[in-house]
Order: C-alpha cells, then structure tokens, then sequence
C-alpha cells in the first residue's frame, strides 16, 4: 500500500499490510464493540454523525488535499466531495430512527410488526475513485443501524483510509465501531469467512465483484456489489443540444473520467448526431489539463499509470477494429499520469469501446436511427448502473427512461447520487442498493414479530 502522486508519479509513502495479529485485534475489537453499538439508542449514534460532519467542513481542505494527493481528482471536486459526505452524515442522522421503526402490519395476531434489528459487523471493500464519499455512503446508513464497520480501503489511496478512520475518531464514535484494516485483497478475500463478519460489500470492478460475490455466497452472507457501468446518454432530435453536450461534458470528464455513472456512451439519433459532436469535441478540446492542485485546473491526471495504459490499449484496439477519432487525444507527454480527452466515433458491436468500461477521459459515439433504435442500443450493454434520456418532450423522457436497464435513469439531467435516493445497478453492474431508505435496510434484518 502505497502513495503515488498521479501529477508526478513520485512515490510519497507506503504502508506495510497488517500481520494476523493486528488484524484479529480488529475483529475482536469490532465484536467486542458490537452488541454496546447496537444497543446505542439512535439519538446518540445522530449525535456523533453530525460531530463527524463538522469535523469534515471543518476540515475541507486537509482532507481534500489528501485526496487531490493520493488520486488526482482536480481541488474543487475534492472540496465537493468532503461537503458530500457531510450531507450524508447528517441525512442519516435526521432520517435513520424513522427509516427503520417498526412496520406495523395488521394479522390474526394481538399485534404483529417488521422490526429491523441491525446484523453486525459489516466488511466494506472500496474503490479508490471517491475514496472518501463511497466510504460515507455506505458507513452513515449501516452505523446509523447499529452495524460496526470494518474498511478494507484500495491500496493506492492509504492516506485517505488513516484519515476516515481518524474522523470517527475525533467525532468521538467507540473504538470497534469503525475501523481501517490495513491488508491486502487477499486477506480482504479471506477474512470474508470469519464468523465475526455478517456482511460485505464493495464497490469496485466487475471482476472484483465476482471474487466478493462467490466468497459471501460460499460463507452464506449477505453482500452488496456496486460494479462497473458504460452508462448510455441518449440524445432525442428534440432535446436541447446546448444543455445536452454541457451535462454530456460534466458527466463524461467528471473526476478525469473515472467514474462509474460517467456519461460512457454518447446515443445519439442522427438528426443530432453531427451537431452534437462538434459541439462536445470543441468544449473536450478545450478542457484545461493541468495540476489538481491548481484551482483552474478542470482535467488533473488519471489515478495510476496502469490505468492509464489499460485505458490507452482499449482506445488503440478499438481504432485498429475500426473506429476513428472524433477528437484525437491519449497519454500527455511529461510526468504524471495525465490523459488528453478522446472522443472515439464509428463504434460498433465487437469493439472493446462497445463491449468493456472505459475508465477515463475517454467518450465513444454510437449513431442511432431514432429513440426506438437508441433503447435498443442503451440496453444491448452487460451493464445497467445509469443512464440519461435528453428530450425537450418530458413525458416521452419518461416513458423512455421506464424502458432503460439500468439502477437509475435521468431526464434532462446528468446521473448521480444522492442520500435521499437509492443507487445501484443490475446486470453485470452489481445487486443491492446503497442510500436512502432502500441502503439502510440492506444491512438489517427485516424480523417478523407477532404477538398473540
């Protein structure tokens, strides 16, 4: 486990993985700490929930340093990302009690009720990608259960693992009730069978999700997987071009594109399609690359060097099947990690930009007939995470979006979360959901109580 500046790529610190002696002081700390947590009425867990917010606000530019540090998401959007976790701890610290009180259901009983008792200690393996916000979303609801948390964070973002850790800390939660373990995937893997684990879930690749999916299967626990996504982001011939190539640009080059819910493939009927890509190649042309430090900076580098390389060959690939540059751009001369953005057109069924994720600044185009043809292509994908439908025509939008395989699908607008709304895929995108009331009852369990 290490820090890699992806501006530089000078390698800053590395962290030695946990032996099994610090690792099983973990789990007897979490299943010590346990059954007090759960026994915490919901007043008090809010309390340090919203303790921990002001500590995130209070601290935005330290922890968002640390972030731009470790992954080279540009300053700004590090800044929003420490508000975003803020926003989740104190919606699950105002909404929790009344998301999971008892559900009164009338039977031949004298009373009978759904009660939602939380299930324990909660494994999470995350992604380096948000690497403060995807922790948040998942330790506010499952804390605010009663759960304890146990974080088996991506090696390349430590730093940012130590310091969430460390706000819990000063917010004053028990120790055992949130803890950074600091070990590899293989342990990670492993340590899914001890007894003192009730349930896992991860954010990460599709492979990954596999691994973690068969692991909890063979153990018998419940699991929630957050996977991959090429979301579809269809144009119709009504839809406002200008609003549609800016969402189209925010989405795709958000966090240098490495986003699960980027706007992937760019569906476009053909009444639009030449417009809209003159439009989208000029403003991805003119996004200004730089260092992630530096305020005006709107492109910083991608995460690591493997990534960028892995990115490059699906792009080369995808050119020697066939495709063609729409707008030219790949790996920056100079130190770092950086990308230029590529906008690949002429993508076809087989190519690796149709068939895989493309985890950059890197936007393909696919020409549709019309909006039957455009839903035809948005569901001819293994994935099903997000996806967006332009229209000026809102109720056409609708009818459209009901229509699209995926977790979520917006209207006129660019995909994202939100704790008041669930988040999740299906299909190769992962099952379960995260936020929302749908997110803090992944992790309890829905018990029958009938009275006579």
């Amino acid at each position: 486990m290490e820090t890699i500046n992806p501006a530089t790529g000078e390698r800053l610190k590395t962290f030695d993985a946990w032996n099994d002696q610090q690792l099983e002081a973990a789990l007897a700390s979490a299943a010590a700490t346990g059954p007090a947590w759960q026994a915490t009425p919901f007043a008090e867990r809010a309390r340090l929930f919203r303790r921990a917010a002001a500590e995130l606000r209070d601290n935005t530019a330290h922890y968002a340093g640390i972030i731009t540090l470790e992954m080279g998401k540009v300053i700004r959007e590090a800044r929003a990302e420490i508000e975003k976790c803020a926003w989740g701890c104190e919606f699950y610290a105002e909404h929790a009690e009344a998301l999971l009180r008892d559900e009164v259901i009338r039977t031949d009983a004298s009373a009978s009720y759904v009660s939602y008792p939380p299930l324990g200690a909660v494994l999470a393996i995350m992604p380096w990608n948000f690497p403060f916000w995807q922790v948040f979303r998942f330790a506010a609801p499952s804390l605010m259960a009663g759960n304890v948390a146990l974080l088996k964070h991506a090696s390349n973002v430590p730093q940012c693992a130590l310091a969430i850790e460390e706000i819990f800390h000063k917010a004053g939660f028990p120790g055992g009730v949130f803890q950074t373990l600091m070990i590899s995937a293989t342990q990670a893997e492993k340590l899914i069978a001890d007894p003192r684990i009730h349930a896992v879930t991860l954010t990460g690749s599709e492979a990954a999700g596999r691994k973690v999916a068969a692991a909890a299967g063979a153990a018998l626990k419940k699991s929630v997987l957050e996977l991959g996504g090429s979301d579809a982001f269809i144009v119709l011939a009504d839809a406002d071009l200008e609003q549609a190539v800016n969402t189209a640009i925010a989405s795709r080059f958000l966090n240098c594109g490495q986003s699960c819910i980027a706007a992937k493939r760019l569906i476009l009927v053909e009444p639009v399609a030449e417009a809209f890509i003159e439009q989208f190649r000029h403003k991805a042309r003119a996004l200004r690359l730089g260092n992630p430090m530096q305020e005006e900076t709107q492109l910083g580098p991608m995460a690591r060097a493997d990534l960028r390389d892995q990115l490059h060959k699906q792009v080369a690939d995808s050119i020697a099947a066939g495709a063609s540059f729409a707008l030219h751009g790949g790996p920056a001369a100079g130190p770092g990690f950086f990308y230029e953005p590529v906008v690949l057109d002429q993508v076809r069924p087989g190519m690796r930009a149709w068939e895989e994720e493309l985890f950059g600044p890197v936007a393909i185009v696919i020409r549709a007939r019309d909006e039957e043809d455009a839903v035809r292509i948005a569901n001819d994908n293994r994935y099903g995470l997000g996806a967006t439908v332009f229209t000026r025509d809102v109720k056409k939008g609708e009818r459209l979006a009901r229509r699209i395989q995926s977790g979520s699908c917006f209207v006129n607008g660019m995909v994202k979360s939100d704790p008041r709304l669930p988040f999740g895929g299906i299909k190769a995108s992962g099952y379960g959901r995260e936020l929302s009331v749908h997110g803090i009852r992944e992790f309890v369990n829905a018990k029958t109580i009938w009275i006579k």
